[in-house]
């Protein structure tokens, strides 16, 4: 569950609309398990790279770590990265924000450490 008490898949939905207001586009690429699904994020930041970040806690706070030391990455690489991750977890919510400022959408701070 989120901090919020909202099923990943409603607070999915939630940050879809509050983006969608500013001309953002933010996809679901793979849908996982709607209640609690941890969320990957791609980035894309229209250039030919992205940034994909892994959501981690910290305490009760959400953290959203590089997925490797390579951040931003070449959008193969990511999408690479992607679809190795929906093979070791069916439930992970896979979600591309196409955004050329890189603008996070989802609450909690970026960490500097890759995963």
């Amino acid at each position: 569950m989120r901090e919020s008490g909202l099923p990943t898949a409603f607070y999915v939905s939630a940050v879809i609309r509050e983006a969608a207001q500013e001309g953002v586009s933010v996809i679901v690429v793979h849908k996982g398990d709607a209640q609690s699904g941890t969320m990957i994020l791609k980035i894309n930041l229209l250039n030919g790279t992205s940034r994909v970040l892994i959501e981690a806690r910290d305490g009760e706070n959400r953290v959203w770590i590089p997925a490797t030391s390579t951040d931003p990455m070449t959008d193969a690489a990511a999408e690479a990265y992607l679809s190795k991750q929906t093979a070791i977890d069916p439930d992970v919510w896979l979600i591309e924000i196409e955004d050329k400022r890189g603008r996070l959408w989802f609450p909690g701070k970026v960490s500097g450490f890759p995963r």
